[in-house]
């Protein structure tokens, strides 16, 4: 489970068994989670985060999409 950034309480991760999946992000901030597609950046699903609170996590994942994406093609390079 690399964590690829941690930023203001925020753990920004994947599953090291999910390349079967586009590439994506998982976030989670104390027992709230969601799950982004990183192209493009889209909320595949959440749980427990607020409406108002998922547009703040979206501005962080869309800042940081280029490392997200850069670890996920290097872990999973074949």
């Amino acid at each position: 489970m690399p964590t690829v950034l941690l930023l203001q309480g925020y753990r920004f991760f994947f599953y090291s068994r999910e390349n079967d999946e586009p590439p994506h992000i998982h976030v989670e901030h104390g027992n709230q989670l969601a799950k982004y597609w990183l192209e493009p950046v889209e909320l595949a699903s959440s749980k427990r985060f607020r409406d108002h609170e998922l547009g703040f996590v979206r501005s962080m994942v869309e800042a940081h999409c280029g490392a997200f994406l850069r670890a996920w093609h290097e872990h999973f390079a074949d």
